[in-house]
């Protein structure tokens, strides 16, 4: 996962934090908002070592899976809607339905 998907799903990621670094204060990673050298500054602080070292823990954080909570944020399925527009044929809508699964007639 790249640091833009924690920024702009700041709230979502608060329990996964919470999980890498237990000692961290939801109140104090509300005031830091997303911002990723804020957050470093922050984890160097919890974790009491050089910013470097808690880049590089950040850093390996990252290259986890996306929390359940942000991957089921609206905000993150348009994106990846937008995104599906590259693999779907010309002519073709993203959004459009899935008739060829039979299931479009119920209700």
């Amino acid at each position: 996962m790249k640091w833009h998907h924690v920024q702009e799903n700041w709230p979502a990621f608060f329990e996964a934090i919470l999980d890498k670094w237990p000692e961290a204060d939801e109140d104090e990673l509300e005031e830091i908002d997303g911002d990723q050298r804020a957050f470093v500054a922050y984890v160097a602080r919890l974790t009491e070592t050089e910013p470097a070292d808690a880049r590089e823990e950040i850093r390996n954080w990252l290259s986890g899976e996306l929390p359940a909570d942000v991957v089921m944020d609206p905000r993150h399925d348009d994106h990846s809607i937008r995104i599906s527009g590259k693999f779907v044929p010309e002519g073709e809508d993203e959004s459009d339905d899935d008739a060829r699964f039979g299931d479009d007639d119920k209700e």
